[in-house]
């Protein structure tokens, strides 16, 4: 009996199986040719110019470690000589009017930037604004009135493992070149390649070269921005990292308007949730971020966001730790608001916060100390919310900053370091550059100086 039952539904099953036989070559044919036709005139490839200063031996025989034990290292030593430094990349036109966006690694303090067209054409591009925290930027070519062809922003948060996508770019050099595969993950987090650390993963061949080229979906559209591959020997080994367009686009946005970056502030700070937080907080699964600090009239305590507060999601989007939420809230624009999904003492709430730009409150006051004090030739600033973004320091750190200091000055001497934080000089506390400026000025002979370096005060002891 079973056996006839199969033997009916196979024939009532043929006419529907004869609708799905190819009936030609062309119907069995699987070709990329459409997609890459429509994406690959927006790929460009990137050459850079730079000229470096190197010292050059006036004979061979200086080389030889005998002459060198001698007479020192810079024995036998040159006059500075020009040499020309050289490298690749790739772009993409995002807009008809010669708009580009690539990696900043790409064209990083290059003193000449060339953008060549799939057709061949040049064109010397000029450096709109940069992004070190994303590595990316963006560059305008002059195209005097002339359509361009460009790429779409993409919804690369509606991606899924296992899309297929397409990469494009200039590997080694060798030309334009189509690569594809699919997406391998997503929300990759510890990459550390930027400060924004949310990567789309791919299997799609991505080599040196393919930096600031373009990742397509199969709908034509940019969904990221290829930028790394993890590699032991300098080649493709199927694991390659693209930015999210999201990022991408929100970078853009105000590059445009503004010359930099602009993303909104949220005032808060937090950890991620292990198993020993989770069991503590008797969650039932390790997810989100803790909610560890909160600043004080800042965007999050105005909407109602707490110490102690658990965020696992933003916008509808899952948070599963920090670089997560700072990546959710990095893609949305100033004005925007955030709704942010939260467990609260083990019920889930929602608080809605309006997003700002960070202000410059206080004032940065960026100076260059002078005069005869251990600190002469240190740039310092009055640590702000706008500060800290720009250096992509976490948390709120309040104080004043060593940002840069000349090599050799005083202050590199005594060994103060870019970064850190001055809080007492000779017993005074220095919460605001005028608060230095009135120290070195009252000061005598000996110096009693506290700094707070990656976490933890020093004390330096000067003269005395």
């Amino acid at each position: 009996m079973r056996a006839v039952l199969l033997l009916l539904l196979v024939l009532f099953s043929l006419p529907a199986l004869a609708q799905t036989v190819p009936q030609s070559r062309d119907q069995v044919r699987l070709s990329f040719s459409p997609l890459v036709k429509s994406t690959a005139p927006a790929v460009v490839n990137i050459y850079t110019r730079k000229v470096v200063q190197a010292r050059g031996s006036v004979s061979p025989l200086f080389n030889d470690p005998f002459f060198r034990q001698f007479f020192g290292e810079q024995f036998g030593m040159g006059m500075p000589q020009e040499r020309i430094q050289r490298s690749l990349g790739s772009g993409v036109l995002v807009s008809a009017d010669g708009v580009v966006v690539t990696n900043l690694h790409v064209i990083s303090e290059s003193d000449e930037i060339t953008v060549v067209l799939s057709d061949k054409r040049e064109f010397e591009a000029k450096i709109v604004g940069e992004d070190p925290r994303t590595d990316l930027a963006v560059l305008r070519i002059e195209v005097k009135g002339e359509k361009l062809p460009y790429l779409s922003m993409g919804d690369s948060d509606a991606l899924e493992v296992g899309d297929m996508v397409m990469a494009i770019g200039n590997p080694f050099g060798v030309g334009q070149t189509v690569t594809t595969g699919i997406i391998s993950a997503l929300a990759r987090t510890t990459v550390g390649v930027s400060d924004f650390q949310f990567f789309i993963q791919t299997d799609a061949a991505i080599n040196p070269g393919n930096s600031g080229g373009a990742l397509v979906g199969m709908d034509g559209k940019l969904i990221g921005i290829n930028s790394a591959i993890y590699s032991k020997g300098g080649g493709s080994n199927g694991i390659g990292f693209a930015i999210p367009a999201s990022m991408v686009k929100a970078t853009l946005a105000g590059i445009l308007s503004t010359g930099h970056a602009v993303r909104p502030w949220l005032g808060a700070q937090g950890q991620e949730v292990t198993s020993e937080i989770a069991q503590s907080l008797k969650l039932a699964k390790p997810v989100g971020v803790l909610i560890a600090s909160v600043v004080e009239n800042g965007p999050a305590e105005k909407a109602g966001l707490k110490r102690g507060d658990v965020v696992i999601s933003v916008n509808g989007y899952d948070v599963f730790d920090t670089q997560a939420l700072r990546f959710r809230i990095a893609t949305l624009g100033v004005g925007e608001t955030a709704q942010l999904k939260l467990i609260r003492q083990g019920r889930e709430t929602t608080v809605a916060v309006p997003l700002i730009a960070p202000p410059e409150k206080p004032p940065r006051d960026l100076n260059e100390v002078g005069g005869r004090n251990p600190f002469t030739g240190a740039t310092v600033a009055n640590l702000n919310p706008a500060l800290t973004e720009e250096l992509g320091i976490d948390g709120a750190p309040s104080g004043v900053m060593i940002l840069s200091m000349k090599r050799g000055s005083p202050a590199h001497q005594i060994g103060l370091r870019p970064g850190d934080i001055i809080e007492r000089v000779n017993g005074a506390g220095i919460a605001l550059v005028a608060d230095l400026k009135k120290a070195v000025q009252t000061a005598g002979k000996s110096w009693q100086i506290q700094i707070k370096r990656e976490g933890r005060s020093l004390a330096i002891q000067v003269g005395g």
